[in-house]
């Protein structure tokens, strides 16, 4: 993020300084421990504020005084954002050589690129969908924040130069812009929630509430004598409102959308109270966040890839004590970037040639990355464990091995509404396929018995095996789609939300088909009173027995991935390496909990997975074919079928 600027037509603001350092010290806590704090992410928010306000401000008064210079205002952009990111782009790219498989590093060197040419955003926007890699894994996620803000002020200072030649008012501009950027935001973050989070549009009218801020006009001598006190309050209600947001804001909430206003207005009010107010003066203004809001941009650059290779260096979460030591050494990082870097670079004279070199040390910093992703990550460093993760690759265009394996025929997703032709086209949304296949709903009136399936990919990985072992009698129905656990309460056939389209179906075919058996599961989520919600539910539409599974066994990595890394020595059969001990605990915790009797069943999936000597990490004697998940939780089919013959098929005919 941006975020020092102090330039010397702007007075000095020690107290932003430390609203910037709330900011980024929001983000660092967020990233490290998210349990700790899980709205920290609003962090973003508050620095685009005051990035807006800052750079508004110094534009506005340049153009009053006629001394405003595009050529200036760019280079000094470089000075300001280069130094620091071509450091942390270098120090990833060293690092990612030595600690990153190369499916990993080519993906490296594409964030690279796009982080180098201010496209971060683009690019990991491209990426997201239901099988993207995790953002554990990405070492310059962050970078996306950056890449809105260039791309704002890539036409920002041409629109208030032209604004001003035409002697149409700034605050007018700021305020028809602002309102329809956040006129776009509430609209995308219903019907595409990615579009809304990354898309530059929907985010520029949180940098524009600054910028308004700058285009009022300012306090002379002549104020009202009440007006000082009056502002003195808008500090503690902005501070409330970004507490607010704090508190309430998750990443489950539909973000940015209404909920952004309470970061955005609040670090707003904060701004608009002046360095004069009683919070602003005493609270924001010290000197430990001062300091820490003047190296906020280096400490946002390098925070998040220190913890992302601890993590990728252990091949899972690291600990409590190394996340520690990741945000002290960002620190350490930081201040050493703003004092050997930063500030000799943005001092003295020189300034041309300064930025001529930083724009070529980027660019060939943007070039490099290209050709790691070119190159397909430099395979030539690992080329054994390469070609056993190019077994798995899977990106969206080419699926190439759900295809070699089957998965859409044999977990037969055509019964999900989720669009999957979307998704691998690169446009993937919310909105529901307008129809599945009849066979997925539709009774056979030769078959005596049928089963339903109900939930998300997680009772999709147990068709093929069900449908393997189950006796002939039996018929199986499927309505389930990825990323939607099942919900009793749906009501609605949407034509916007596959989510809510696909469990509002399952519940109408229970109701029409009268499966004599509904097998429920979901990825994470599990609670005895969802349980117990939907088995009322089921049993109100006459349902006679009710199968849930519990969770299966979830590595903190993509299990191909931990086989080619941490594993690959030994390779065991076994292991408790990677694997999510929490969830483990959790699924021990329902088991005992699960009512007995009744019409409803637990199947304890975890500890057929998983005994004293860890879970299973591959069947057979391949440990390639033969792995029991594809990525971090999802059965291969040959794990299916095992779980299907020796526990569920039992479960579910009750012999």
């Amino acid at each position: 993020m941006n975020h020092d600027l102090r330039p010397e037509h702007l007075e000095c603001r020690p107290d932003i300084d430390g609203l910037r350092a709330v900011a980024v010290l929001c983000i660092v806590v967020f990233h490290a421990f998210p349990e700790a704090l899980k709205g920290g992410f609003i962090g973003v928010d508050i620095f685009f504020v005051i990035s807006g306000f800052l750079i508004s401000s110094i534009i506005g008064r340049q153009l009053a005084r006629g001394h405003f210079s595009f050529a200036d205002f760019y280079s000094r952009r470089v000075r300001r954002i280069f130094p620091a990111l071509a450091l942390v782009l270098a120090a990833c790219c060293a690092a990612g050589w030595w600690i990153m498989l190369p499916g990993e590093y080519r993906q490296l060197g594409k964030h690279m690129a796009g982080g180098a040419g201010f496209v971060a955003n683009y690019v990991l926007w491209g990426e997201s969908g239901y099988f993207d890699n995790a953002a554990h894994g990405k070492p310059l996620l962050h970078l996306w924040s950056l890449g809105v803000e260039e791309q704002f002020y890539i036409v920002w200072p041409a629109l208030l130069w032209l604004a001003w030649r035409r002697g149409i008012s700034p605050l007018t501009v700021s305020m028809v812009l602002a309102l329809a950027s956040f006129g776009l935001n509430v609209h995308a973050v219903q019907d595409d929630p990615v579009r809304a989070f990354y898309a530059p549009q929907t985010r520029f009218w949180q940098i524009l509430a600054g910028s308004v801020l700058a285009s009022l006009p300012e306090r002379g001598e002549g104020a009202r004598p009440w007006l000082p006190a009056l502002l003195a309050w808008l500090a503690p209600l902005g501070a409330c409102m970004i507490l607010a947001g704090l508190a309430l804001i998750t990443e489950a909430r539909a973000i940015p959308g209404w909920w952004a206003l309470l970061p955005t207005l609040g670090a707003t009010l904060i701004i608009a109270a002046g360095a004069q107010a009683w919070l602003n003066r005493t609270l924001l203004s010290n000197r430990v966040l001062g300091w820490i809001g003047r190296i906020s941009f280096p400490l946002y650059l390098w925070h998040w890839p220190l913890l992302v290779f601890a993590g990728l260096a252990g091949r899972g979460a690291p600990p409590v004590a190394l996340r520690i030591g990741a945000v002290a050494a960002a620190f350490a990082l930081a201040s050493l970037t703003y004092l050997l870097l930063e500030q000799p670079i943005r001092s003295g004279g020189r300034r041309r040639l300064k930025t001529t070199v930083l724009v070529l040390l980027m660019a060939a910093a943007g070039g490099i990355g290209y050709d790691i992703c070119r190159r397909d990550g430099l395979a030539f460093r690992m080329q054994e464990r390469q070609a056993y993760t190019d077994y798995f690759e899977n990106s969206p265009a080419q699926w190439r091995f759900f295809l070699r394996a089957g998965i859409p025929d044999k977990y037969h997703l055509e019964c999900e509404f989720f669009d999957i032709a979307k998704y691998r086209a690169g446009r993937a949304d919310m909105v529901p396929r307008r129809a599945i296949a009849e066979s997925c709903y539709r009774r056979d009136p030769s078959r005596p018995h049928a089963v339903l399936l109900w939930g998300d990919s997680h009772v999709e990985q147990l068709s093929y095996g069900i449908r393997n072992h189950l006796p002939s009698g039996w018929q199986v129905l499927q309505v389930a789609s990825s990323g939607c656990p099942p919900r009793p309460d749906a009501s609605d056939a949407s034509i916007v939300n596959h989510c809510e389209r696909s469990n509002w179906f399952a519940l109408q075919t229970i109701a029409v088909a009268r499966p004599d058996v509904v097998v429920v599961a979901q990825n994470l989520g599990h609670t005895l009173a969802g349980m117990r919600r939907i088995a009322d539910r089921l049993q109100g539409l006459g349902v006679p027995r009710v199968v849930f599974t519990g969770p299966v066994p979830h590595w903190t990595e993509e299990l191909p991935k931990l086989m080619a890394t941490g594993l690959w020595l030994t390779k065991p059969r076994r292991t408790f390496h990677g694997v999510d001990r929490e969830l483990m605990a959790h699924n021990a915790a329902l088991q005992a909990g699960f009512p007995k009797g009744g019409n409803a069943v637990f199947v304890n999936v975890m500890d057929f997975f998983c005994n004293q000597d860890g879970c299973l990490t591959y069947l057979g004697e391949d440990p390639r074919s033969g792995i029991t998940t594809f990525d971090a939780s999802h059965l291969m089919p040959q794990a299916s079928d095992l779980l299907a013959r020796d526990l569920l098929s039992r479960a579910i005919t009750g012999n």
